[in-house]
């Protein structure tokens, strides 16, 4: 008779079926609960995750953090430990061995583990340009961490205890086409300019990260609040690219990789900027909270009512 799993993996899930199977073939010998909420997917995600003994789960999507937030309310999660991944990301056989050990250990004392996630742009490992190590907290301890609010950039913030990093392979290799790639930073960007006009005008502020989550990923989020949001529209892309691309050594990884660095580093940053110059028109023509918040839903399509007086 096997064992009653220690761990439950919650993947979230729209239009995978490139993914889902590479993504949940690669934790089968981590003997977990396997949780998928897809997003009424329109391709066969859901019965190829059905067929490799997943939970599947339906919710409409609104945010990655909503989403996540939804499947730890709503699929009665009774195990010790939770490990998020995302459908086009995988983890080898080290690493699976790691978080068996880390598990059997009760954590080791801790109550999170971190990993270093790999990139694959076009079949190419980016290693440079700050892209490796990312360090990101997966794995924690059920109860002991909530995801962050956040439309765009949440982290699982931990409540209580400390984190480990664990070795091993941890890699996004998405497998979707360059025109695909720009729809979804396109989306990306409508989402963290909804994050950057909230907080400008007074409608949330930036949640602190506690020590236990990690050194790297409070670091992250100081430099980005504290430095580069400070800085004016445009000329902030402009110099994160070339730190990126210069300073962290970018350019050594070649052609497809000025490609990606290009891309997500100053394409994608000027268009959050560009996105926020354009529905800032609209703000200063209104004074009312109320009235603010409608431009913010007209324009992105977005539900605000969490926000109104």
């Amino acid at each position: 008779m096997n064992e009653l799993p220690g761990i439950t993996l919650i993947v979230l899930t729209f239009n995978e079926s490139l993914h889902i199977e590479r993504c949940i073939n690669s934790c089968s010998n981590l003997n977990a609960r396997v949780i998928v909420v897809d997003s009424f997917s329109t391709d066969s995600t859901c019965s190829l995750a059905k067929n490799l003994g997943a939970e599947v789960f339906q919710n409409p999507f609104i945010s990655q953090a909503q989403q996540f937030q939804w499947a730890m309310d709503n699929c009665d999660i009774n195990t010790e430990w939770v490990f998020r991944l995302d459908a086009d990301e995988t983890i080898d056989d080290e690493l699976v061995q790691n978080i068996n050990t880390f598990i059997d250990d009760d954590g080791f004392g801790n109550n999170g583990a971190i990993f270093h996630r790999k990139h694959i742009f076009l079949g190419k490992w980016v290693r440079f340009g700050g892209r490796y190590p990312l360090a990101m907290l997966r794995l924690f301890r059920n109860g002991k961490a909530h995801v962050e609010q956040r439309w765009m950039d949440e982290h699982i913030v931990l409540d209580e205890g400390t984190s480990t990093f664990l070795k091993g392979g941890f890699e996004d290799n998405n497998l979707n086409s360059v025109s695909w790639f720009i729809d979804k930073h396109n989306k990306y960007a409508t989402r963290e300019m909804l994050d950057i006009m909230l907080k400008k005008h007074g409608f949330n502020s930036d949640e602190s990260i506690s020590e236990g989550t990690g050194l790297a990923i409070r670091l992250k989020r100081f430099l980005k609040q504290s430095i580069y949001m400070k800085l004016p529209y445009f000329v902030r892309p402009f110099l994160y690219f070339n730190y990126r691309y210069f300073i962290q050594l970018g350019f050594l990884d070649g052609a497809r990789g000025f490609a990606y660095h290009f891309m997500q580093g100053f394409w994608y940053r000027a268009l959050v900027d560009l996105k926020c110059l354009e529905v800032e028109r609209e703000l200063i023509k209104v004074a009312s909270t109320n009235d603010k918040l409608k431009i913010l839903e007209q324009y992105t399509g977005y539900k605000l009512d969490e926000y109104k007086q």
